[in-house]
């Protein structure tokens, strides 16, 4: 499989297989990255699509659009989403059965349905944007020399944990009272225990877990289960409002070349909806890869 395609979309949901199929038409390379087929291959059935006279499950639409966007050339990859970066091309980390691959792209839809539900942890929500982050990459730099946590049992937050490891002076991953699901080595600090509460005095200042063991920590990075669109596109630089991203006219964010579709979005979560807006994204796509070859062939 090659490393260079011209668009990366992150997903294979309705909208991410949709934005797949029209930039495949107009003969862009695509790549399609997911851990799995998602919630709609969890779907009994679908009975409200327009065209099927019968109702069809979730897991058959899935394979059928998979299919579809297959033989029309599209390369999928098996694996969790670890980062994503900007700097004059898109890098995507994926973790798949072989261990962790970088793709680059021109462009990226990220189509990786909707936001996880965040820890129910008594101060959580009080110390954003005080002492919680949930970019490493982003955030890191403040906590030079300084205790941090990273709350997560999986790869993203192992991630997270080494994004860290360079700059703060001790890193604590909390499981959140669950084993881990990676390897974590011995230079980070695990906690198993559950937390209780985070506090502090107008910033973060400490976790305390139900055996009563407190920790000090500066910073607590929020990595539990896999990368959510919204972490993603954080990393890239790209403006996020209530935890959905933002985006324009064409579902392109604030970042050139990284657009949204999908349940990512918010709005009515439908199989309807979710091919729309992958159609409208893709089609952006195929209009953005265009005028940047364009744009290269006149420099060179």
């Amino acid at each position: 499989m090659q490393n260079e395609f011209d668009t990366i979309i992150i997903g294979k949901g309705p909208a991410g297989v949709s934005a797949a199929l029209y930039a495949l038409r107009a003969g862009l390379s695509v790549l399609i990255v997911a851990k799995d087929a998602g919630a709609l291959s969890r779907a009994h059935a679908i009975a409200n699509y327009y065209g099927f006279e019968e109702p069809i499950s979730g897991a058959e639409l899935e394979r059928r659009g998979e299919a579809q966007a297959k033989a029309l050339g599209a390369e999928l990859y098996t694996g969790e989403v670890l980062d994503m970066m900007f700097a004059d091309v898109f890098h995507v980390r994926v973790k798949g059965a072989e261990g962790e691959v970088e793709f680059t792209s021109k462009s990226v839809v990220v189509a990786a349905g909707s936001v996880r539900s965040k820890a129910p942890i008594p101060g959580i929500d009080a110390y954003e944007g005080k002492g919680v982050s949930y970019c490493a990459v982003c955030d890191g730099f403040f906590y030079r020399k300084k205790n941090v946590a990273v709350l997560g049992n999986g790869a993203y937050a192992l991630s997270e944990a080494k994004e860290l490891l360079p700059l703060a002076a001790q890193v604590s991953i909390c499981t959140l009272g669950e084993e881990p699901k990676v390897e974590i080595p011995a230079e980070y600090s695990v906690e198993k225990e559950k937390i209780v509460a985070i506090e502090g005095d107008g910033h973060v200042q400490k976790i305390k877990f139900a055996s009563g063991k407190e920790i000090p920590v500066d910073g607590i990075f929020v990595a539990i289960g896999t990368a959510s669109a919204a972490d993603l596109a954080r990393k890239t630089g790209a403006a996020v409002q209530s935890n959905k991203l933002a985006v324009d006219d064409k579902l392109m964010t604030t970042v050139p070349g990284l657009f949204a579709a999908g349940d990512c979005l918010g709005g009515i979560l439908q199989v309807a909806v979710a091919v729309g807006e992958g159609a409208k994204a893709g089609l952006a796509v195929v209009e953005y890869v265009r005028k940047l070859r364009a744009k290269e062939g006149t420099a060179k």
